[in-house]
């Protein structure tokens, strides 16, 4: 077997590495091979891909995607190997602290190569009959003079510095704006949709405002506000997955996470 960077022209050869009840892998993974800061990765055996994953490097934290192995190729140790060679390539640009979003499958290959668990995440689907929300009159479409205040809410909520990842979709975003303060935003086109605010009000508006063009949800169990916001509507997850950290713990304020990024993005 032979570990190799993984270029756009091998995504059509991946085909058979798509996991059952994912979302299409494909335009993530052509993403990841035109990002200057992620860095995938691809297990070769007889001229055959049959593993991937991906270091995602946000300053000195990086994020473990799409860690997959061919059906055929399980229980033989690449996931491991795979997991190992993401960890190497994450030390190797001085990140102290790595995070991943684990599946019941890839849990144990995570836990013998030091991941502990930090959260869990919830999630929902088919959330549907929302015509009736109504939507507060504060949230409102971004203009450039909120940049700040939003860079900062999501510094202080994620622990993490990734101006660069947010940057592209704050032409789309939407904030909840109390007199001159920026209480939460709504990034809808930022993977499933990041929902960050510093307090619960401001977190269910936005959650009910991206509830009306959307049918699926995913937070921190810590977020109990949310929870129960589910709860009350007749919502319940369907699965839950953990998060889990290797190297340095950071502050983060998982509680004000409403909508997650994605399983790569955190």
């Amino acid at each position: 077997m032979d570990i190799q960077n993984l270029e756009n022209k091998d995504i059509p050869l991946l085909v058979e590495l798509q996991p059952e009840g994912w979302n299409d892998i494909m335009p993530i993974i052509d993403f990841y091979t035109k990002s200057s800061f992620c860095f995938p990765i691809k297990i070769i055996s007889n001229n055959k891909i049959i593993g991937i994953g991906t270091t995602i490097i946000h300053n000195d934290v990086s994020w473990l995607g799409h860690i997959i192995v061919h059906p055929e190729y399980r229980n033989k140790g690449i996931g491991k190997l795979i997991t190992q060679a993401l960890i190497n390539k994450a030390k190797e640009k001085n990140c102290t602290t790595i995070y991943l979003i684990a599946t019941d499958l890839g849990e144990p290959v995570y836990k013998k190569v030091g991941f502990e668990e930090e959260t869990e995440y919830l999630f929902f689907k088919d959330l549907k009959n929302n015509e009736n929300i109504s939507i507060s009159k504060n949230i409102i479409e971004f203009n450039s003079s909120f940049k700040s205040q939003i860079i900062n809410l999501d510094k202080e909520i994620s622990g993490e510095n990734r101006v660069f990842q947010i940057e592209p979709h704050l032409k789309n975003a939407y904030v909840y704006k109390n007199e001159n303060d920026i209480e939460g935003f709504y990034l809808p086109t930022f993977g499933e949709g990041l929902i960050l605010a510093n307090n619960n009000f401001a977190g269910i508006e936005l959650m009910k405002f991206r509830l009306k063009t959307q049918e699926n949800a995913a937070f921190p169990v810590d977020n109990l506000k949310a929870t129960e916001f589910m709860y009350q509507n007749n919502f319940k997850e369907f699965k839950k997955a953990k998060r889990m950290i290797l190297g340095k713990k950071r502050l983060w304020q998982p509680q004000n996470i409403y909508n997650r990024i994605a399983g790569n993005f955190g």
